[in-house]
């Protein structure tokens, strides 16, 4: 695998930290990212997405998702084991896991749901008002009363 150095990046660059953060962190993930438990991400509208995880052999209460800086944690952690059983063959896998994923600015989490064996946790991308395009009247004058100048909200385009 090929190793980048980012430090040009961080010596030519003011502000975007994030952005070479985010790509350090996926350049060493890479070798190293676990496949369990299997999960899905979709887009279910403009600004709402879904992640799925196949949690098979869980309860809710062995479940937990939790957002901590920027990053939503789901965890599992299954009880104690029935010592009774006997296995012939054991192809379910309820060992207990860990999985992040780094939330974008301004994308929350609206709800969790255990389903059938789905964890399904929805997220929505929640631009503050400060933030989104807004288009500005020109005026016909010399001079430009602050106002008078009205900012009207524009609708992105896809």
């Amino acid at each position: 695998m090929r190793n980048f150095d980012l430090a040009p990046l961080y010596r030519a660059t003011v502000g975007f930290d994030q952005i070479a953060d985010l790509m350090d962190r996926v350049l060493t993930e890479t070798g190293t990212a676990t496949s369990y438990p299997p999960y899905n991400i979709e887009k279910t509208a403009d600004d709402a997405y879904r992640i799925s995880i196949a949690a098979a052999g869980f309860s809710d209460d062995e479940l937990a998702v939790e957002v901590r800086e920027q990053a939503l944690i789901v965890t599992a952690r299954k009880a104690a084991e029935d010592e009774a059983r006997t296995y012939l063959h054991r192809g379910i896998a309820t060992r207990a896991f860990e999985r992040r994923f780094h939330l974008a600015d301004h994308v929350r989490v609206t709800g969790a749901s255990h389903v059938n064996g789905m964890l399904n946790i929805d997220l929505k991308r929640e631009v503050p008002e400060a933030l989104k395009p807004r288009r500005i009247e020109i005026t016909n004058g010399d001079t430009v009363d602050a106002v008078a100048v009205e900012a009207k909200e524009v609708k992105e385009v896809n």
